[in-house]
């Protein structure tokens, strides 16, 4: 007979920004008898996944998880929608198309687009029509989330949110000092290691030294916990991924929009993202590049500047310390990925939550997702450097093995394998690689089919536009209606 395990009576989050209340909130819905600590760290500018408000569809299911009403969040921090991504220029000069959440995973249909364009990609700017019902939806301007489960013709579209980053935050300590998640402003004075590899305690000015059981570190790049540990080891990611820099514009005017742009320009990857209290761009930038090109690409001079050092900790959960977030991996920010690692990782953490006395086999199956989730979002960053022209403007990426055979297998049969922990479905992941231009070859199965599966594909996708079209109001009166009711 199985005995229950003692709970974690302390939990201690170093990191008072979007991700560490977040997973704070998290520890504290899963073991509500558990003391959640939050301390406040020194602000890390540099650590993307807490400035940057946006991340993928997958936080939509995490905050639903953690009871965060989606509502709140358009009437208090400012959320919007985001449907699909617009990449200009990757196929080609002058040429877009749009990449949409929740993509068509039907490889009749995808074949059947591959073909009317000649492999290339699909959506604006490519003459033929959207390539899924999200696509349509964001090209034309309307949308509305599904309210319940009654039936919709909007429920198979998925989407990701942008917010703001600071209005979210205090969304969140407002829901965490509900829950009873205590907060120390902070600083920590120094680290106690225990004899297993971990941490006994903190000594907090002002309050001495406090024990835990558990400690996440969400201190961003400093990694204020992790780094003393002598086991930690950093995988080094800089072959893969070419961006040395981040050049941050000034916000300009606010504009609501169902899709952001990222545009391809001799400075790098320029990723504008829309919202509500103002549109941001945000530019990648390898070494050797010019200021008068970084100012060109941004449209002005920029207002910040980071440094980029990818890679990962090879193990993220040692003794008891979970690094989560830019503690964990540090990346370019392409897109809103970095705040979705962290939040598939808080999302593991809740499925693994150890008792007070940690089972080494939660840490190994923790650190073996964590591994897998952290390279398969370096691999959909790169997987952008195989279009056309990033591979004719810069220098050859170093592609992982899992890469190099996911691309292999889009170029010889127009498929994108399944891979294990990935950031988006196989489907998104194929039509990202049509929207950059990256050309597939027509498979046996599809030339021995013929036209007719894939035809069929596409007049069931015109019937769901049309009526996801007729049932989804204009997205700027819905916004409207919504801050009204609220």
């Amino acid at each position: 007979m199985s005995v229950a395990r003692e709970p974690l009576r302390r939990v201690i989050v170093a990191g008072a920004g979007q991700v560490g209340v977040l997973a704070a909130i998290a520890v504290k819905r899963a073991s509500p008898a558990t003391e959640v600590l939050v301390v406040a760290t020194p602000l890390d500018p540099a650590a993307f996944a807490e400035h940057i408000g946006t991340a993928l569809p997958f936080t939509n299911r995490l905050h639903d998880r953690l009871g965060i009403d989606e509502e709140a969040l358009v009437r208090r921090a400012g959320a919007s929608h985001r449907l699909a991504v617009r990449y200009a220029d990757w196929a080609g000069i002058g040429n877009a198309a749009l990449a949409a959440y929740g993509a068509a995973s039907d490889p009749k249909l995808n074949s059947a687009f591959a073909r009317e364009w000649g492999g290339g990609p699909r959506g604006a700017g490519s003459g033929g029509p959207a390539g899924s019902v999200g696509a349509a939806l964001a090209t034309a301007g309307r949308f509305m989330p599904p309210k319940g489960d009654a039936p919709s013709p909007l429920a198979e579209v998925d989407y990701a949110l942008r917010w703001n980053a600071p209005a979210y935050r205090d969304l969140l300590i407002g829901i965490a000092a509900g829950l009873g998640v205590r907060h120390h402003p902070g600083p920590i004075a120094a680290v106690q290691a225990d004899d297993k590899g971990g941490i006994a305690a903190v000594e907090l000015v002002g309050a001495g030294a406090l024990a835990a059981d558990l400690f996440l570190d969400a201190s961003g790049t400093a990694a204020l916990l992790a780094t003393g540990q002598p086991g930690r080891r950093w995988v080094d990611w800089r072959g893969a991924l070419p961006a040395r820099g981040l050049a941050v514009g000034a916000a300009t005017a606010p504009r609501l929009d169902l899709t952001d742009t990222i545009a391809l320009t001799d400075a790098g990857w320029c990723w504008e993202q829309v919202g509500r209290d103002g549109v941001t761009r945000f530019l990648a930038v390898p070494d050797g590049v010019s200021e008068a090109a970084v100012v060109a690409a941004l449209g002005g001079a920029p207002a910040d500047r980071f440094a980029i050092e990818a890679g990962r900790q090879a193990e993220g959960w040692i003794g008891n310390v979970v690094a989560i977030g830019d503690a964990a991996a540090r990346f370019e920010p392409l897109g809103g990925i970095a705040l979705d690692l962290a939040h598939r990782q808080i999302d593991l953490l809740l499925d693994l939550l150890p008792g007070r006395g940690i089972d080494p086999r939660e840490r190994a199956e923790y650190n073996r997702r964590f591994a897998l989730m952290a390279d398969a979002a370096r691999d959909w960053i790169a997987s952008h450097y195989a279009a056309p022209e990033a591979r004719r403007r810069f220098a050859p990426i170093e592609a992982s093995e899992a890469l190099a055979r996911l691309l292999d297998q889009f170029q010889r049969h127009q498929r994108v394998p399944i891979v294990e922990e990935a950031p988006v479905a196989t489907g998104e992941w194929a039509g990202l690689l049509h929207a950059l231009g990256v050309q597939g070859a027509r498979s046996a199965l599809s030339m021995a089919e013929g036209d007719g599966p894939g035809r069929r594909a596409a007049a069931l996708l015109e019937r769901k536009v049309a009526t996801a079209l007729d049932a989804a109001p204009p997205y700027d009166a819905w916004i409207g209606h919504m801050l009204r009711e609220g």
